[in-house]
């Protein structure tokens, strides 16, 4: 599907709407990996490998595609510095830094809340 452009002001987003980019960006930013790769940036700067060895079990073409999808959002900013070999680092833009307020709420609901999901998950399949 082809999402439309948006030139209006943010009231004027209409989430309801199939070809809105508000679903494209909730879509791309709402997956595991994307909420656990901004949680684990949080106010620092990381290598690529930093961040792989800090997201136990993401694969290196998942964290790199996630990466990339929120480089081209404005939610995280990739550094390539000329060594050999090349270095990289990841750091969360001011709208990547909003976003992980958000995200830090989701991990604390998540823990907060986690026996409970389980007594309810036992429950339901037992």
């Amino acid at each position: 599907m082809v999402t439309t452009q948006f030139s209006g002001s943010a009231q004027d987003a209409d989430i309801s709407r199939a070809d809105s980019l508000a679903r494209e960006i909730f879509s791309d930013v709402a997956n595991k990996w994307a909420l656990l790769i901004i949680e684990t940036l949080g106010y620092r700067t990381l290598r690529f490998s930093e961040l792989r060895n800090g997201l136990e079990g993401i694969s290196h073409k998942m964290l790199t595609q996630n990466l990339r999808m929120l480089e081209r959002n404005g939610l995280v900013e990739r550094e390539v510095h000329p060594t050999v070999p090349p270095r990289v680092e990841y750091t969360l833009t001011g709208p990547g830094r909003a976003l992980r307020a958000t995200v830090d709420v989701m991990c604390g609901w998540t823990q907060q809340y986690l026996g409970h999901i389980e007594a309810s998950r036992r429950r339901f399949d037992g």
